[in-house]
C-alpha cells in the first residue's frame, strides 16, 4: 500500500513538473551526458522554429542544426569550469537576442548528468534600450543642430530678399537674371533643409484622434505626388476589409507614408511598381506588438515594398541614421522623421532590401496608443 501511493505521488509530481516547465514562460532546454535532447519546452520551440512533435531522445545537435550558437553553447556546459549565470546572445539564425543562464544537472550521488539552459527573449527589450540611446543621441545632435538652424535661418532669408531685389534692378540683362535666379534657388533649397532640421529636432506632440489608415495613406499618395515626378510607376493599395481606425495623429502618419513613398519614387526614376498591403495583427506569430515582452495588443501592419534596385548592406544598416543620404542634394532627415513619429506612436518600423531586388518597409502600429 505504502510502496503504491509513493508511485501515485511520483507520477503527480512528474506530471506537474512537465505541465510547469511547458508552461513556463522562459525557454528551457536540457540535455543528457550522451548529447541526447530531454526537455524543449513551448517557449524554446517557438523561439526557435522547431516543428511539432517530441524530439525527446534525439541527439540535440540534429534538432538544433539551423543554431549553431546554441548548439556551442549546450556543447560546452560540460567542459567549462564556470558556467555563466547571466549571459547574453545573438543568435544568427533569427537575430533575436536572448539572455541565457546554464547549468549542470546532478544526481543524488553529485554526478553530472545532463545541462539544461535556461533563457527569455531580449529582442524586445534591447529595442527599447536602442531607441533610448538613440533618443540621447539625437537629443544632444538636436540642441546643436536648432541653435545653427536658427542662426542660418536668417542670413538665408535676407539672402533671398536682397536677391530678388537685385533682380528688379536689372530686368534687362538676361545673364545676371539667371544668376539671380540660381542664387534664390540655392537659398530656398538651403532654406527647405534649415526647415527639416528643425522640424527633426523638435519634440514630436501628437494629436491623437480616431484615425483612419486608408485615409492617411490616401493623403500621402496625393502628397508624394505633388513633391516628386511619378512617372508611369503603379501603386497599388491593398487594405484589409477588417482594419480597425487607430488612436493616431493622422496628419503625422500621412507624412511617414508620404515620405517612404516619395523615397521608393525616386529609387524607381519613373518606372516600375509600389505596392501598400495592410493588415490586422493579433498575436505575436502574426507580427503584432509585444508592449511589456510578453502580452500581444492589437496591431496594424503596413507593408510598402517596391521592385526598385535596392541597397546594397552597407547603405542599408545606415538607412535610419540622420544626415546620411545617398542623394546629391538632400537633407538626409526624412526616413530619421519617419522612424521619430513611429517611435511616438509605440510603433515599429523595419526595412529588408536586397541589392537589385527591390525594397520593403513595415511599419507597425498599436491599434490603441499605449498608456504612458
Amino acid at each position: 500500500m505504502l510502496m503504491a501511493k509513493r508511485l501515485n505521488s511520483s507520477r503527480l509530481e512528474d506530471v506537474f513538473f512537465r505541465h510547469l516547465v511547458s508552461n513556463m514562460r522562459n525557454g528551457v532546454l536540457a540535455i543528457d551526458r550522451q548529447g541526447t535532447l530531454v526537455i524543449a519546452n513551448e517557449e524554446s520551440r517557438r523561439l526557435f522554429h522547431l516543428p511539432p512533435g517530441d524530439f525527446s531522445g534525439e541527439p540535440y545537435a540534429d534538432v538544433l542544426r539551423e543554431h549553431p550558437d546554441i548548439v556551442r553553447v549546450l556543447g560546452g556546459a560540460f567542459e567549462l569550469q564556470s558556467l555563466p549565470n547571466r549571459a547574453e546572445l545573438r543568435l544568427k539564425s533569427t537575430d533575436t537576442v536572448i539572455g541565457y543562464t546554464l547549468s549542470l544537472v546532478r544526481d543524488d550521488a553529485g554526478e553530472v548528468v545532463g545541462a539544461a539552459l535556461f533563457f527569455k527573449d531580449l529582442t524586445h527589450v534591447e529595442q527599447i534600450e536602442e531607441r533610448e540611446r538613440l533618443r540621447d543621441r539625437l537629443a544632444a545632435v538636436g540642441e546643436m543642430a536648432a541653435v545653427m538652424a536658427h542662426e542660418i535661418k536668417n542670413p538665408l532669408a535676407r539672402i533671398e530678399v536682397l536677391a530678388g531685389l537685385l533682380r528688379r534692378k536689372v530686368p534687362e540683362s538676361p545673364d545676371v537674371q539667371s544668376l539671380v535666379g540660381d542664387i534664390i534657388n540655392e537659398a530656398k533649397m538651403a532654406n527647405s533643409i534649415v526647415q527639416e532640421v528643425l522640424a527633426f529636432v523638435r519634440p514630436v506632440r501628437l494629436q491623437v484622434d480616431r484615425t483612419s489608415l486608408g485615409d492617411a495613406i490616401a493623403s500621402a499618395v496625393t502628397l508624394a505626388d505633388g513633391k516628386v515626378e511619378r512617372g508611369s510607376i503603379l501603386v497599388d493599395v491593398n487594405l484589409a476589409n477588417e482594419l480597425p481606425s487607430l488612436g493616431a495623429d493622422q496628419y503625422q502618419l500621412t507624412q511617414v507614408f508620404s515620405n517612404l513613398l516619395i523615397n521608393a519614387y525616386e529609387a524607381l526614376e519613373g518606372r516600375g511598381r509600389i505596392e501598400i498591403n495592410a493588415r490586422i495583427a493579433r498575436t505575436s506569430a502574426e507580427g503584432a506588438l509585444l508592449p511589456d515582452g510578453h502580452q500581444a495588443v492589437p496591431t496594424v501592419v503596413v507593408d510598402l515594398a517596391d521592385d526598385g534596385p535596392g541597397m546594397p548592406p552597407e547603405v542599408a544598416e545606415k538607412i535610419f541614421n540622420p544626415f546620411f543620404t545617398t542623394k546629391a542634394q538632400g537633407s538626409g532627415l526624412g526616413l530619421a522623421i519617419v522612424r521619430k513619429i513611429v517611435d511616438a506612436h509605440d510603433g515599429r518600423i523595419d526595412m529588408t532590401t536586397h541589392n537589385g531586388k527591390g525594397t520593403r518597409f513595415r511599419v507597425t502600429l498599436p491599434v490603441q496608443p499605449h498608456k504612458k
